[in-house]
C-alpha cells in the first residue's frame, strides 16, 4: 500500500538517503492500519537542534503525531520520532476470536 508522503523542512536540508529512511519508516507504519490517507514529515533545524515530526492521517480516527529532538543529527530525532508513533498505534488483538454456532456437548449421551 502506497502512501502519500509529504516532505517539508524548515530552515533545513535534507539529503536523499534521509527521505528514503523517512519514506521506508512511515511505509513500514502505515501498513499496520487498513488504510492511511497520508502522511507529513516536517524535518526542522534551528541551530545545532534538530526536530522531526511526523503526521498520520488516517479516516475516522484522530491523526497520530509525535516528533523527535536531537542535537546535531536528524538520524536520531527521526528514530524518536518513529518510537514514539509506533507507541500511538494499538496493537493487534493477542487471543483467538470465539467461535461463534458451536455447540459444546458433554460426552455423556
Amino acid at each position: 500500500m502506497l502512501v502519500d508522503i509529504i516532505f517539508q523542512a524548515h530552515h533545513a536540508t535534507i539529503s536523499d538517503r534521509m527521505r528514503a529512511r523517512a519514506e521506508r519508516a512511515v511505509q513500514k507504519l502505515a501498513a499496520r492500519f487498513v488504510r492511511v490517507v497520508d502522511a507529513v514529515v516536517r524535518f526542522e533545524e534551528d541551530g545545532p537542534t534538530r526536530r522531526v515530526e511526523i503526521v498520520l492521517r488516517t479516516p475516522r480516527r484522530r491523526n497520530l503525531v509525535a516528533e523527535g529532538h536531537s542535537r546535531r543529527f536528524y538520524g536520531p530525532a527521526l528514530a524518536e520520532a518513529v518510537h514514539r508513533l509506533q507507541a500511538q498505534i494499538p496493537k493487534k488483538r493477542l487471543t483467538r476470536p470465539r467461535a461463534r454456532g458451536v455447540a459444546r456437548t458433554s460426552g455423556a449421551l
